[in-house]
């Protein structure tokens, strides 16, 4: 989707998207992500995400890059977190114990810029992207990983004359398309869950950088 459409959703509170507690997946599959205290986990478009905290509380450092600086000053605001709020040419970043928290366009976001990533975790990001977008998404997470780099990855599924993206459907083929050339990609699980509202699904993968 266009910046401005997201962008809107928070000016305007339209964020059915955001769970009020950690995501069951995440708890269920953390392990899968093999990293340990002192790891850095990378949550791109993260909103304001409770899993940041869930992530935090684990002992992970967490490092997330959001469009709507609202969200992260949210985040910041609920979570009680003492930030330093950093301009940059392209992106401003909020320090807190804990976190570093990127506040503009998430392919703004360079390696130097980010430093070394241990993990990632993507709940909402490509699920939120339209398809033109999905493929330089998908190459920039090759660019910010490393080899040996695991990324726990949760899909949708859901009946699409019913329901209109987003959240988007990805589809398997397509997931390997995207990212089969750099990553190993396992699944993990598929369980019901509901999609606005309504019946679907929810797979879980973990793809590993070659």
């Amino acid at each position: 989707m266009e910046a401005q459409f997201w962008l809107d959703k928070w000016a305007c509170n339209q964020i059915g998207f955001h769970a009020d507690a950690p995501h069951p997946r995440l708890v269920a599959h953390f392990d899968a992500l093999a990293v340990g205290k002192g790891a850095r986990v990378f949550v791109p478009l993260c909103g304001k995400s409770h899993d940041m905290r869930w992530l935090a509380d684990t002992g992970c450092e967490v490092l997330g890059v959001e469009l709507a600086d609202l969200a992260l000053r949210d985040f910041i605001a609920e979570q009680r977190l003492v930030a330093v709020r950093e301009p940059g040419a392209s992106l401003a970043c909020y320090r807190a114990a804990g976190y570093t928290l990127y506040s503009g366009d998430f392919f703004a976001l360079d390696g130097d810029t980010l430093g070394a990533v241990d993990a990632i975790y993507d709940r909402a990001a490509l699920i939120a992207l339209a398809p033109a977008q999905r493929a330089a998404y998908a190459a920039r997470l090759a660019q910010l990983s490393r080899c040996g780099t695991r990324l726990l990855l949760i899909t949708v599924d859901y009946d699409q004359n019913v329901v209109s993206p987003p959240p988007f459907v990805i589809a398997r083929d397509e997931l390997e398309t995207l990212f089969g050339r750099d990553w190993a990609i396992s699944h993990l699980a598929t369980v019901t869950a509901e999609v606005k509202g309504e019946p679907g699904s929810e797979t879980v993968y973990i793809l590993e950088r070659r």
